[in-house]
């Protein structure tokens, strides 16, 4: 199976391979009136330039591979696999890559009067919507919605899920949600993004090995107290609960994307056992393992 991980390291290899500077490609997935998805794939490191950009409508992107820190004068956030990235019309921004090499995001662009219109749905009220946090982390009630974004990236066209209408679901639990995200957990130095990223980036390599609090800890170069407060403060869960929402993300892309047994695809995402995966996908999903796949065979999101 292609893996959205390979599609950023394919990139990665031509960049090194044709010794250029790294830069964003975006590739557009579908669009309609008010607004688009497109795949985003970004190749610079810590060597590169960061340049200031600028929001032209509402964007939500869903990191899928890679890390990078996302600023603006709201202050800044480490973004990493699974967190969503929030975007406000005329918000400038950088994202600068001092820790590590490249990422990939699914992002969803609505224009503002489209996102107005469905904030007000949502029930928005108190004047026009604005994400007032910067990202909101990998929480489950994105999880099946970031899993088939992830599924969609490698499904042929004609498979590939309701863009639309998934975009609309994610950006109304978005608005849901945002009003509780903390605003300030980029406070933390520059040294401690360092050693969380370190840590993060061991996760999306080895999601399947066995990662423990204190070996993540030791590879960050921190006493598993400060590395579990670290990592808390910055990614907004603890090491355990990042760990196991990506290996039941990876489990339920597979479990769109394959026909393989389900206790493979278990066994393939790093659980060992096969009853805990059961009822910890059924908790994270809110469905076992075999009713999401047929779900995800019928219906797109």
């Amino acid at each position: 199976m292609a893996t959205v991980r390979e599609g950023l390291d394919q990139a990665l290899a031509r960049r090194d391979e044709l010794g250029l500077t790294g830069q964003a490609a975006a590739r557009r997935i579908a669009q309609g009136p008010g607004w688009s998805v497109s795949d985003v794939v970004c190749t610079s490191g810590p060597r590169d330039r960061v340049f200031e950009e600028q929001h032209a409508g509402f964007s939500i992107a869903i990191v899928v591979a890679g890390t990078f820190q996302y600023r603006s004068s709201c202050g800044r956030e480490l973004m990493a696999p699974g967190s969503l990235l929030l975007g406000n019309p005329g918000q400038c921004f950088e994202c600068g890559h001092e820790h590590g090499q490249g990422d990939r995001c699914v992002s969803f662009y609505f224009a503002p009067e489209y996102f107005e219109t469905l904030a007000e749905d949502c029930g928005w009220r108190g004047g026009r919507p604005v994400f007032r946090a910067l990202r909101l982390p990998a929480a489950r009630e994105f999880a099946w919605l970031t899993a088939q974004a992830c599924a969609g990236l490698t499904r042929p066209c004609d498979a590939a899920p309701d863009w639309e209408a998934l975009g609309i679901r994610l950006a109304a639990r978005a608005i849901r949600m945002h009003r509780d995200a903390p605003s300030d957990a980029g406070s933390s130095p520059p040294s401690a993004a360092a050693r969380v990223t370190r840590a993060l980036r061991s996760i999306e390599q080895q999601f399947d090995a066995s990662l423990n609090l204190r070996t993540l800890a030791q590879r960050a170069g921190l006493s598993p107290y400060h590395f579990l407060r670290t990592f808390e403060r910055l990614t907004g869960l603890t090491p355990h609960q990042y760990l196991l929402r990506w290996r039941l993300r990876e489990a339920a892309t597979r479990l769109t994307l394959l026909s393989s047994k389900i206790v493979d695809i278990a066994l393939d995402s790093g659980f060992a056992d096969v009853s805990n995966f059961n009822r910890a996908f059924r908790k994270e999903f809110g469905a076992s393992p075999r009713e999401y796949r047929s779900r995800a065979q019928v219906r797109t999101v």
